[in-house]
């Protein structure tokens, strides 16, 4: 075993982290050399918790270097905990407590319009992401975590789904490919996580074996709340596959296409007008739609492009999509106003909606408009866009109370 291991980042630009060090020693006790930008506030909680933490995995001989930048306890228990697992054989973990506030389920077809990739081993940049509101929030373990990094991001990861509030967002983790992702799922699926991004996804037994693995964890940790899949489709191979992914299993609810992998995949590159990713985003529009989940678009890279960003979610929309991710906050606000629904589709969505409830209330069997049949799929759009419009705050929640007066 090695006899001396590090975790965490340092240097004049971290925030809201910290670097730890950590020798073992055969003799002398703990030597701590603690070195905070909060001292004065929290150096005897930093303290305490470093203690805790150590004597929690019988670390009795050590000396324990931390550089601290302002890193909030479930990320110092995180930095503390990835630097001891280096150095003994063990499978404890030292959990923050688990907040009330992250104990909870998403639905299937709640709103996915955005969702905002979070680097893993970046804690600054999540503490506060949910205040951003955007409708999930992604904590990144793979492209956005260098392969050094993996395994300390895992802990950090953990940590933030029990200890910091997220505000009501879809909790999400996108693991990593292969064996290195069904690990992944230890670290998250007891953690209330809600949905899990699947990269590069391009078979369904590249489901089946993360599936088995989700059902392994929650029998034995005794879990009930469900946890979804979102595959994302970054290949030609996928592209092709894209239907039967979709309906690999009832906890798919979405199908995502990353541009970026696909492009290089084809061997081309990737433009603003997209004509190379035509073919591939139909595909999955179709794909998604017959399988009866969300289809849901790539990132748009350029964050300081607002005009072409809401053109893009605009074109998005009228491709059928429902989504689409999004790398920087300031992207939040143009996705959700451009998916929202326009005066024309919410003006057509209420005639069809107190169509139907009118229809109901009369005891009939059939709904009309006017000279017109509505089928029950018009009828569950229509509810879905006047939901999409009370949630985009155009119509009041009570909207019939007022509507034809």
């Amino acid at each position: 075993m090695l006899k001396s291991a590090a975790a965490g980042n340092r240097g004049k630009d971290i925030r809201s982290d910290c670097y730890v060090e950590i020798e073992l020693r055969k003799s002398g006790g703990i030597q701590l050399e603690l070195t905070s930008k909060v001292d004065a506030l929290f150096g005897q909680a930093n303290r305490q918790l470093i203690a805790n933490v150590l004597d929690y995995f019988d670390i009795v001989n050590a000396r324990v270097i931390i550089e601290d930048s302002g890193a909030l306890p479930f990320i110092m228990m995180a930095r503390l905990e990835a630097a001891i697992r280096q150095l003994i054989d063990t499978e404890k973990e030292y959990l923050p407590e688990l907040l009330p506030e992250n104990c909870y389920s998403t639905a299937r077809d709640r709103n996915r319009r955005s969702r905002l990739y979070l680097p893993g081993n970046t804690p600054k940049l999540f503490i506060n992401a949910g205040l951003h509101k955007a409708d999930g929030i992604i904590l990144d373990l793979e492209d956005s975590v260098a392969p050094a990094k993996k395994d300390e991001a895992r802990y950090l990861v953990r940590n933030a789904l029990r200890g910091n509030n997220f505000y009501g967002c879809e909790r999400a983790v996108r693991i990593n490919q292969g064996q290195r992702g069904l690990q992944d799922l230890d670290y998250i699926v007891p953690h209330w996580v809600n949905i899990i991004l699947v990269p590069k996804c391009e078979t369904v037994e590249d489901l089946t074996e993360i599936n088995a693995r989700i059902q392994a964890i929650k029998q034995a940790k005794g879990l009930d709340y469900p946890v979804y899949l979102m595959p994302i489709i970054e290949s030609a191979k996928g592209v092709l596959n894209a239907f039967a992914i979709a309906g690999a299993s009832k906890n798919v609810v979405a199908l995502a296409i990353g541009l970026e992998d696909y492009t290089a995949d084809l061997g081309t590159q990737r433009t603003r007008e997209g004509n190379e990713s035509f073919f591939a985003r139909s595909m999955l529009v179709n794909a998604a739609r017959a399988a009866g989940i969300q289809p849901i678009d790539s990132v748009f890279s350029d964050v300081g492009d607002q005009e072409g960003l809401k053109q893009t979610v605009t074109e998005s929309k009228a491709m059928g999509f429902e989504g689409m991710g999004c790398i920087h906050p300031r992207q939040v606000p143009v996705i959700h106003e451009a998916f929202a629904p326009t005066d024309a589709e919410i003006d057509k969505a209420q005639k069809i909606v107190n169509a139907f409830i009118e229809a109901d209330e009369k005891g009939l069997g059939v709904v009309a408009l006017g000279s017109k049949m509505i089928d029950p799929p018009v009828v569950k759009r229509a509810q879905k866009t006047i939901a999409m419009a009370v949630d985009a705050g155009k119509i009041a929640e009570n909207w019939r109370d007022t509507y034809g007066n």
